[in-house]
């Protein structure tokens, strides 16, 4: 009879919990660089946030000339203009920054634009936002991550317990945090697309965090007088295969599209790679050891989470 190829040693036992400290602290100076890149460098904002026009052009005589596009688009008096060329030689994306006039002025300079390009160039792609609408959605990018958030706080507080919930929720910002600090440190362009990977990674973080949460309980009820030590760090090592190949093969299926994909879903992308890897890290070395520190009953009868807590400080 076949049998099933072992990807992961089912023996392997991490010390998970003996190392918490150490990845506590690598995760909190982490999350205070991101922070601190984030005001102080920033983030370089998509059209979508900061206004302005965008065209994805396409030449239909040969590779694209991006001297000549340049001579030719910043003889238009529009300020800023940014030409960056794609995958293929024939193809580049051209940005326009926002114009003082509102929307009126956004449109006769994507006009302009237009017009420059000439009969030669193709415009597969074209997005005008104005002011008033990328600081509108700017403001809905914000308030979807927080709802999210707040939303799967709820979740695994009735799920589990309130304690469950807290160490989740900051596993979660923790992966929120860092992924955006990436995103300010390389400069890569933030726009709507990467508020919806942000929102893709939170569920598929909190996934991931829920499963070992899900040991965790189961094990609480099996183990009663195991140390709460050895319990947390048997539960993170009994689903550590599944967090591991989960995690490998969703990052490969993303990789694809990093590599294969179009520039319009790089950023996309981008943020999910990282994404992925910053959340197994929180799901192995940072909820569980998050959990401890809060504090959690031994029972599900009620009883105090001293013991928790003791054990927490040790």
């Amino acid at each position: 009879m076949f049998k099933g190829v072992d990807f992961f040693p089912h023996n392997t036992r991490l010390p998970v919990m003996q190392i918490r400290k150490y990845c506590i602290a690598v995760s909190w100076v982490a999350a205070m660089i991101a922070i601190a890149l984030i005001y102080t460098k920033g983030l370089n904002f998509g059209i979508d946030f900061k206004g302005g026009s965008l065209f994805e052009i396409q030449s239909k005589s040969g590779p694209v000339d991006i001297s000549d596009l340049r001579s030719k688009l910043g003889a238009l008096g529009l300020g800023d203009i940014q030409i960056q060329s794609l995958d293929e030689p024939t193809d580049a994306l051209i940005r326009v920054e926002q114009q003082q006039g509102g929307e009126t002025a956004q449109q006769d300079a994507a006009n302009k634009v237009q017009t420059a390009l000439g009969d030669t160039i193709e415009i597969r792609r074209a997005e005008v936002v104005g002011p008033a609408v990328s600081g509108e959605l700017k403001q809905a990018g914000v308030i979807a991550v927080s709802l999210a958030v707040v939303g799967i706080l709820f979740y695994i507080w009735f799920r589990f317990e309130w304690q469950f919930g807290v160490a989740a929720i900051l596993a979660l910002v923790h992966d929120i945090l860092i992924t955006i600090g990436v995103f300010s440190l390389l400069g890569f362009e933030f726009g709507l697309t990467e508020v919806a990977a942000l929102l893709t990674l939170a569920g598929y973080s909190i996934n991931d965090t829920v499963v070992v949460f899900d040991r965790i309980r189961e094990n609480l009820r099996r183990y009663k007088k195991m140390p709460l030590i050895e319990l947390l760090n048997m539960s993170v090592n009994e689903t550590l295969s599944r967090t591991v190949l989960t995690a490998s093969t969703t990052f490969l299926a993303v990789l694809a599209l990093y590599v294969f994909g179009t520039e319009v879903i790089r950023g996309f992308s981008f943020a999910m790679l990282f994404g992925i890897l910053i959340g197994t890290w929180s799901s192995i070395f940072v909820a569980a050891p998050f959990l401890m520190w809060i504090g959690i009953k031994r029972d599900w009868s009620g009883s105090s989470a001293k013991e928790g807590a003791a054990a927490g400080k040790a």
